[in-house]
Formats: structure tokens, sequence, C-alpha cells
């Protein structure tokens, strides 16, 4: 008598299943976590259909014998399939890809005249703009820093706005050195910035949770949070010159 609990395609096709099924989570907070770079209009719920893509053919070439966890192999074919679907669509418009434009012709300009990386404060003062206006630009050139093939932020504002932890090998004595400077540097970023740079590294909490907490939207998050790696990374520029 046939076993009714085995998959009628037998048991790979049952391990599968399974592998997905238990990794859904993993999915889910792949998304949350990217949806933190992503314009607000950009849903999460479509973040994890198209992650969900990754996972299944994560699914379908992951190779046991070799000796890599699922989780480590699926998180780069996930992260991987929302990207590339980012991607096509090209969700940034021209009047906001030029905006990130004026945004870097305003920092090259502040730097030839002070000889140090400004402010988001000194960036908003040369727009003409508000500081909240120059927090939605930020978020806009680190999304098309992510998603872009081309035409994205120059390299030097895509450095400024990249995670400054993933410079150097965790473990190394650079990395160790960056760690005391970052811990310092945190300290000293303003209120509510340092609340949610504490909140999504160490807490490892998502935008709609650290919103709740703030009483503010999650995309309110997402621009706080590319102020606050602006001034880390700008703060760390300038303790590698002094240095």
């Amino acid at each position: 008598m046939a076993d009714s609990s085995r998959s009628p395609y037998g048991e790979l096709a049952f391990d599968r299943d399974k592998l997905i099924l238990d990794h859904v989570p993993l999915l889910k907070h792949i998304a949350g976590r990217m949806a933190l770079d992503l314009p607000a209009r950009i849903d999460r719920e479509d973040l994890i259909g198209y992650g969900m893509i990754g996972l299944i053919g994560a699914a379908d070439s992951w190779e046991p014998a070799r000796g890599l966890k699922f989780s480590t192999y699926a998180y780069t074919k996930v992260r991987g399939a929302i990207l590339d679907e980012l991607r096509k669509q090209d969700f940034l418009p021209r009047s906001r890809r030029e905006k990130v434009r004026e945004l870097e012709r305003a920092i090259a300009a502040l730097e030839q005249e002070n000889g140090v990386t400004p402010s988001p404060e000194e960036i908003a003062a040369r727009m003409g703009s508000t500081l909240e206006g120059v927090d939605e630009i930020l978020l806009s050139a680190k999304s098309a820093g992510q998603t872009s093939l081309d035409d994205g932020p120059s390299n030097e504002l895509a450095s400024m706005l990249s995670d400054p932890r993933s410079k150097d090998p965790a473990g190394s004595a650079e990395w160790q050195e960056m760690k005391v400077l970052l811990t310092r540097a945190i300290g000293e970023l303003p209120e509510p910035e340092k609340t949610v740079i504490t909140l999504y590294y160490a807490e490892e909490l998502l935008l709609k949770e650290i919103g709740e907490i703030l009483g503010v939207h999650e995309s309110r998050v997402s621009q706080l949070h590319s102020r606050a790696i602006f001034r880390l990374n700008r703060a760390l520029s300038s303790e590698a010159h002094e240095a």
C-alpha cells in the first residue's frame, strides 16, 4: 500500500517543497530589509513575489553535496531575483534622476569650497531645499544605486550611501578599527537617526516596526536611514583624512 504522506513526485520533490516553505520567513526578511532602500510606492508584497522566483530557483538548483547551506545559497538567489525585476521596471522617473544629479553638483561644489564632504544641512542650504527634501533625494540616489544597471548615481555618492560595515571583511584588523569609529559616529548622530540605525542594525527590526516605534511612516524611516548612512560615511571619511 502506498504511503499517502509521500509526495507524488517522490522524496526529492517533497524535500524541495519543504525547503521552499521552510525558507519563506527568510524571503520575507530579505524583502523587508531591501524595502528600506526603495521608494514607498514599491510594495513589499511585490518584492516577496519577485523573491519567490529566486527561492524556487534556489530549491531547484541547490546541490547539498557541495556543502553550502541552503539559506546562504538562497539568500543570494532571492536578492538577485528581486533586483533583476526592479531593474526591468526602471522605477525612478527622469525628474527624480535629475534631482540626484543636482544633489551631486551641490556636493561637488561644497567639497571644492570647503575641502570636506558637506553635511545634509549644508547641502539643503546650497540647493535651497529643506532637509526633508534632501532626504528624499538621498533615498532616490540610494535606490538608483541599488537597482540601476546604468545611469545611477556617481561612484562617490553611491559610496556615501553604502553600508559602511561592508567595506572591510568581518574579523580583519581594519574591520575592528572601523567598528570603533562607527560606534563613535553612531553615538554622535542626531535623534531620531540614531534610533533608526540602532533599531535596524542592532535589533534587526523592519521598517514598519521602526515606524511604529517612532510614530512615522515607513517611507520616512527609509529617508532617515539614508541620511544617517550619509552622515556615518562622512564621519568615517573625515577620520580617515585626519589619520
